[in-house]
């Protein structure tokens, strides 16, 4: 035998001894650590981060993990069902669908409106021209938008049309658009908005308002009808309130500024429009507010400014698109350069209190849908990883023709008794398997095969006490 026949040989020796060490490990370790297989779903786990597999241009880590360098840990606060968590929409962009922009005054929704014209992934992305305020975004192969916002259908409903003036105007409006063969289908219209905290949203208002803002152009229309000017009186005479004083701002009893919010997403008909006679002022807020709230709740999707990256993640996992450049926290803003003293944010809390109680409610809400989300992709990960798993195992069976479940088997096995590993394992394997069933479709917050769900969650959200 000469030299090269030998170590071609020894090298094949060496190989199947390696695949049956591999077989050997597989089976006597299928749910450890030790599995080698485990590398084959290394890639899988690295490019499953963010829909799209992509790390939306972060680096290293987790890139949702704090914003703004100042996430504090979050503590829940409300109860929410699996139905106000899950709020992935099966967003049909090839029919009849329609995302509506709910745009509220200094909440960045003009970054976050120009988002939807400019940087998202589509088959036919919207026509954009130098020069022109509004984009043209039609549908593939259609004629017909999928988006009423400010950069794609304009004001079409009034400037910063609020709740009741948006679900009462968009459906007329879109149907006078379509032909008589289009409006025998029903559209589904899915309403956003962004929130942003009542205190900085309500400085940054101030000094536009200050600049010569005026959005007189606002309808407020309500009921079918338009506000008199006993019910929404003007707080400054002349064209403008600009060069106005923050004093001379927060102490006018009739600016919209105040609570701004809650007014635009709440249903103005429960509580008499612009009357305030119709009942107290206590009352009438209480029941604007519980109405955003619902509102907020049952929208398809929210962001807040205060998580750019959040925001993006969560309309990426609702509506199952994907933005082309990611989003950036911008800190730089007018009102951050404000310097306000403590007993002047004081009062601007208390003038905007049922806008602090429902940015609360929203900002548990977004946290905890985040979480959520992250939580669905990471089981969706391990399934996957699993079923590679699986296929790679039957591939390994029939290249060496195993057609039985055991590889490895001792000549011997000792009697099972209710001390044995053996027997001890078994019943913890059929333990989860009772667990896995009974807590199927319910919502499992913190999953005991999981480690990588379990410190993401702790990460950011402490369990309820």
């Amino acid at each position: 035998m000469d030299e090269k026949s030998y170590y071609s040989r020894l090298v094949i020796i060496l190989l199947m001894v390696l695949c049956f060490g591999v077989i050997v490990l597989q089976y006597i370790c299928p749910t450890s650590d030790c599995q080698l297989l485990h590398l084959v779903s290394l890639s899988s786990r690295l490019g499953s981060r963010a829909p799209g597999n992509r790390m939306n241009g972060a680096g290293a880590g987790d890139p949702y993990s704090s914003e703004d360098g100042a996430l504090v840990r979050f503590v829940p606060r409300f109860n929410f069902t699996s139905k106000d968590l899950n709020r992935a929409v099966d967003f049909n962009i090839k029919g009849d669908d329609v995302i509506v922009f709910l745009h509220i005054q200094k909440t960045g929704g003009t970054t976050f409106g120009r988002h939807l014209v400019r940087n998202i992934q589509l088959e036919r992305p919207c026509e954009c021209h130098a020069g022109q305020k509004k984009c043209t975004c039609y549908r593939p192969g259609k004629r017909d938008t999928w988006l009423f916002s400010r950069f794609s259908t304009g004001w079409s409903c009034g400037l910063h049309a609020d709740w009741t003036e948006l679900t009462n105007c968009v459906p007329s409006f879109m149907g006078s658009r379509e032909s008589q063969e289009m409006r025998r289908t029903p559209r589904n219209y899915y309403y956003i908005t962004i929130l942003r905290d009542p205190v900085w949203r309500y400085l940054s208002e101030w000094r536009h308002v200050q600049r010569g803002a005026t959005w007189k152009a606002s309808k407020h229309m309500c009921d079918s009808r338009l506000p008199s000017v006993s019910e929404l009186p003007s707080c400054y005479t002349g064209d403008d309130w600009s060069g106005c004083s923050l004093e001379e701002f927060m102490v006018c009893p009739y600016n919209l500024a105040n609570n701004r919010q809650t007014r635009m997403l709440a249903d103005l008909s429960l509580v008499g429009c612009y009357n305030l006679s119709v009942m107290s002022e206590s009352h009438r807020w209480a029941m604007l507010l519980e109405s955003a709230k619902r509102n907020l709740r049952n929208m398809a999707f929210f962001g807040l400014t205060e998580y750019q990256r959040k925001t993006q993640y969560l309309f990426e996992h609702t509506f199952r698109l994907s933005f082309i450049t990611p989003f950036t926290q911008l800190n730089g803003t007018r009102a951050a350069s404000v310097e306000v003293e403590p007993e002047t944010q004081r009062r601007i809390r208390e003038l905007n209190q049922w806008d602090v109680e429902l940015y609360e409610y929203a900002r548990d809400l977004f946290l905890q849908r985040f979480q959520y989300a992250r939580q669905q992709e990471r089981r969706e990960a391990r399934q996957r990883r699993l079923q590679e798993r699986r296929k790679l195992r039957a591939k390994v069976k029939s290249w060496w023709g195993v057609t039985g479940k055991a590889v490895f088997k001792p000549t011997k096995e000792p009697p099972m008794t209710e001390q044995s590993p053996a027997f001890l394992e078994e019943k913890q394997a059929d333990a989860g398997q009772t667990l896995e069933s009974e807590t199927e479709g319910q919502v499992n917050w913190l999953e005991d095969d999981d480690s990588e769900t379990i410190l993401d969650y702790l990460e950011n959200v402490e369990q309820w006490r």
